[in-house]
């Protein structure tokens, strides 16, 4: 046999019993589902949401490589902490009143309330043509409310009961009317209802479009927290903050940066809202509308524990929560303080 033929051969046989060769797959990325509202009450969610849309994501440059974000729109607080039930998310950005009727329907089981997010921006709206112009002329009136249950709807409801009005869940002396609010913008104009408590960006909306005029703004009602009230936190499942808890912390220390960032960057923050409200809702916010709205604002990571607890005290006051709701779980501002601590801000009580 030819020396070149032999060698040929011999290598063949030596690959033959070699074993396999085996290709190590890349490890999977941790994934990270969170959930917002298209709102501007939601704003870092909103801005982030935008920045990962362009490929500049905020938390995912501070997450690290092996973390992949995952958005997800949601447009009433029911249904987002059912998706917190139902394991379809890890953290949300949701209001007060969803996350104290998600804690009670758990059991304290499931949800904690690990940051703030946003405050203030809700207000009573009443028709400009002067109709009501006490708290007396309510008497009569017809007010809407977001949402039945809600936190402007407890709020309003409250509000009214302590001005000495009867207010039932379908009348009494003054009738809060719990609806959407596009429909709240209609009926405001066509003399429907005659007043209105919502939240930004509709209250501008109502001043801008609709001629009404600001009769309360919520922030009066809390002089204990320095006007400060929660109008957005950030949400977290019991099973991913037993489970991930430094991802979580670096979480919250990224949106601590990006609040402020915020604040130093309004115009920018605002055009990148803008610009993924439109994406989401295909609509954006009229620039007089945005710049009211913002302004009415306060992007914080302090949860304002005050005000949801009050407000929860409301609920069951007006009878929405049958027993005095137990919230002594619902709150889990560890990694949020360990976080303060390191940036050396104010730790949260």
């Amino acid at each position: 046999m030819k020396p070149r033929l032999f060698q040929l051969l011999a290598g063949a046989l030596t690959l033959l019993l070699l074993p396999p060769f085996t290709f190590a797959a890349p490890p999977a990325k941790t994934v990270l589902r969170v959930g917002h509202f298209p709102n501007i009450t939601h704003a870092q969610a909103v801005i982030a949401h935008g920045l990962s849309r362009s490929g500049k994501g905020w938390f995912e440059a501070r997450l690290g490589p092996d973390v992949e974000v995952q958005w997800f729109i949601y447009n009433a607080g029911p249904s987002v902490m059912e998706a917190i039930f139902a394991r379809s998310l890890d953290l949300t950005y949701v209001g007060p009143n969803p996350a104290v009727n998600a804690h009670l329907k758990s059991r304290g089981d499931e949800i904690r309330v690990v940051a703030g997010a946003c405050s203030g921006g809700a207000a009573l709206v009443v028709a400009g043509d002067g109709r009501i112009k006490t708290a007396a002329d309510f008497k009569g009136k017809k007010v809407a409310t977001p949402q039945l249950g809600n936190t402007q709807d407890v709020a309003a409801r409250a509000w009214l009961h302590g001005q000495g009005h009867r207010v039932t869940l379908t009348g009494g002396d003054a009738q809060v009317l719990p609806v959407a609010n596009p429909d709240q913008l209609t009926m405001f104009q066509r003399g429907t209802v005659d007043a209105v408590w919502t939240v930004e960006p509709w209250v501008s909306r109502l001043e801008l479009e609709a001629q009404g005029k600001i009769f309360l703004d919520e922030k009066t009602l809390w002089p204990q927290t320095g006007g400060k009230y929660v109008t957005t936190h950030l949400v977290s499942s019991v099973k991913f903050l037993k489970t991930q808890p430094e991802l979580l912390k670096k979480w919250i220390a990224a949106q601590v940066e990006l609040t402020a960032w915020i604040q130093a960057h309004p115009a920018e923050a605002q055009k990148i809202l803008n610009d993924e409200l439109k994406a989401e809702t295909t609509r954006p916010l009229a620039p007089a509308v945005l710049e009211r709205a913002w302004a009415r604002l306060e992007l914080t990571h302090d949860p304002i524990q005050d005000s949801l607890l009050h407000s929860a005290k409301d609920a069951h006051e007006i009878g929405f929560l049958r027993q005095p709701p137990e919230l002594g779980r619902l709150y889990d501002l560890k990694l949020l303080n360990e976080v303060l601590a390191e940036k050396k801000l104010p730790l949260i009580p």
